[in-house]
């Protein structure tokens, strides 16, 4: 193994969000177009990032970033994800018209997932057929909690390169991490252990969507780095396991209702389970705990840099917070829907770089920063310089 020099770690993180990941499709297509204005129309995220996390559909963005094709290239080029949600998003959540079409998923949810998943499941399992995590051409890591055990699991290459039984198959992996409780219905596989056969029971996983344990995954991605440094990885020796800014990071959210105000303790107060899982049109439980968490990490990651005196070059986090009405759904796949959140994607790229407000939680420009797209184009020049680095202290190519 030849160790690779370099000035930096590289992470690219997508939050979950169901249909809202076309947000953060129209800003990933944004960035890749600069790396191909500097380093050729070939070029692509993978190829510049040492780590891809997603969570959810966040999930499903990695995989299709990091997954080869026949050619060992990426599968989708960053431009092609949006079209992919456009095509695919109203049969992975078919909207029935009507008000008796309205009130139909809420009734079914009382007794079963609001949709059978039977068409994303087929659709991944045809896009992604035998490639594992291993095969991933640049390190990926995606959360997803296991409901019988009741704990996070997380698959990285990382891990999937070390033990097999952790090395699933890329489809099962994305079909667990997006099944959002009340939406999509739990996902099982096993996997066994090749070099053992039938000595040793294979690994069961009972898998429900990673937004539960994290949401915006960003974290789990730097401590999964920070766990091979302290392995003794020589791809990242010298570096320290507590040193933040070798980091070069890009967290992007799906968007979230934060400045609609849409409950108060008032209303709160007065519901039961009921109530909780079904206020209007939308599932009130499930967007607490999913924001909150995203919402937590992002407050950590905020914290750390700026105490190191880090910035925005460092970290940035792009991130809509004023959806409103069916815009903050995660299953909202009408034509017009999709057309407004390609349309929210588009603004988001001109609005100003923000950092959230620690007291508030809500985020705030950052004076003299310019826009996203401002932001964007800098770490792509950022990134563009350190594969160059790379490429010239490694006479092979041997990514971590």
């Amino acid at each position: 193994m030849v160790k690779i020099e370099r000035n930096f770690v590289t992470v690219l993180s997508i939050d979950g969000g169901g249909i809202r990941g076309i947000i953060p499709a129209v800003i990933l297509a944004y960035l890749e177009s600069q790396f191909q204005e500097l380093d050729g129309e070939d070029a692509r995220l993978a190829d510049y990032f040492d780590v891809i996390s997603g969570t959810s559909t966040g999930g499903l963005v990695t995989a299709m970033l990091t997954a080869p094709d026949e050619n060992g290239r990426p599968l989708y080029a960053a431009k092609d994800i949006k079209p992919f949600y456009l095509n695919n998003g109203p049969k992975i959540f078919p909207q029935k018209g009507g008000w008796f079409g309205k009130i139909w998923p809420s009734i079914r949810s009382v007794f079963g997932p609001k949709y059978d998943g039977k068409y994303l499941r087929s659709l991944l399992k045809e896009q992604l057929k035998e490639i594992r995590l291993k095969d991933t051409l640049t390190n990926i890591v995606i959360p997803t909690f296991d409901i019988k055990n009741l704990q996070p699991v997380i698959f990285s290459t990382y891990q999937a390169k070390r033990c097999p039984k952790m090395n699933a198959y890329l489809s099962d992996v994305c079909i667990g991490t997006s099944a959002a409780p009340t939406y999509l219905p739990a996902h099982y596989f096993k996997i066994e252990d090749p070099k053992h056969g039938t000595d040793e029971p294979p690994r069961e996983y009972n898998l429900i969507d990673g937004g539960v344990a994290a949401n915006n995954p960003t974290l789990v991605a730097i401590n999964q780095v920070t766990k091979q440094i302290l392995d003794n990885n020589p791809d990242f020796s010298p570096m320290k396991p507590i040193d933040s800014p070798s980091f070069r990071v890009i967290s992007i959210g799906t968007g979230a209702a934060k400045n609609e105000h849409k409950y108060d303790s008032k209303q709160a107060a007065k519901w039961g389970i009921l109530s909780w899982l079904f206020h209007k049109s939308s599932t009130p439980l499930i967007e607490v705990f999913m924001q909150s968490s995203a919402d937590m990490v992002d407050l950590h990651n905020s914290v750390v840099f700026q105490t190191l005196d880090s910035s925005e070059n460092r970290y940035l986090r792009i991130q809509e917070d004023e959806l409103s009405g069916i815009l903050s759904s995660a299953d909202a796949a009408t034509k017009e829907n999709l057309e407004k959140l390609v349309e929210i994607g588009e603004k988001l790229l001109k609005k100003s770089v923000s950092r959230v407000n620690l007291e508030t939680g809500v985020s705030e420009p950052i004076p003299h920063s310019g826009t996203n797209e401002d932001a964007l184009k800098r770490f792509a020049k950022l990134l563009s310089d350190e594969k160059r680095f790379r490429e010239s202290k490694s006479p092979i190519m041997n990514y971590p």
